[in-house]
Formats: structure tokens, sequence, C-alpha cells
């Protein structure tokens, strides 16, 4: 499976983003999908996933209230809106995919098969 993270960027705080990944995988609707970021200087952390048809969803609870992941199965791709974005959300954001994981480790990184290239995401002061 192959995953191309797109829509990172520059942003002021308080702005938004949307990321988009796209799986090169036709059974896309049979894995789980999530997003997890990296910032400078720190440890990758767990951002959000999603379901096989769209539930259940899990945020972290930094970005509960200002994120929402979605996807649309018919095109291969998960997204990642982002709003009210602030200077922490400064990172790498990385695209990921699992056909197996299960509901208990969705926030385990080391649980998911599968990784996109990462995308940035810097937000200003």
């Amino acid at each position: 499976v192959q995953l191309q993270a797109s829509g990172g960027g520059l942003v002021q705080t308080g702005g938004f983003l949307r990321l988009s990944c796209a799986a090169s995988e036709r059974t896309f609707g049979r894995w789980v999908m999530g997003w997890f970021r990296q910032a400078p200087g720190k440890e990758r952390e767990f951002v959000a996933a999603i379901g096989r048809s769209s539930s259940p969803i899990r945020y972290a609870d930094s970005v509960k209230g200002r994120f929402t992941i979605s996807r649309d199965n018919a095109k291969n791709t998960v997204f990642l809106q982002m709003s009210d974005l602030k200077p922490e959300d400064t990172a790498v954001y990385y695209c990921v995919a699992d056909r197996s994981i299960i509901l208990s480790q969705w926030e385990n990184e080391h649980q998911y098969d599968y990784w996109g290239q990462g995308t940035q995401v810097t937000v200003s002061s």
C-alpha cells in the first residue's frame, strides 16, 4: 500500500488547513486510516483515526473539537480538516493505514503497517 499525503503548508494561528492522503490500495474500505504527527525534538504522537466505514472515530485530546477526520472510500482518500490551528500543531503529519489493527491499539504507532511520507504543517504565531 502506498500512501501519498498532501495539503500541508504555512498558516497563521487560528487558521485552517485540510490534509489529504490518497491510498493506492483498491480495498481501501477495509483499512483503518489515521494520522500521526511529529514536532521537532518531540516523539511522534497520535492525532486521529477512522474506521473502515467512517466509524468509529478517535481523536487525541489535544485536537478534539478542532480537527475532523473523514474518508471517501470511493476515492481511496482520507482527510484531516484542521481548524483553529495553534503553533503547537506545527509538525510533520503522517498518514497511516492498517488492515487488522484493533480499536484499543489505534493510538499505538507501532501497530500500523503502512506510513505515508509526511507533509509539513507550520503554524506561525
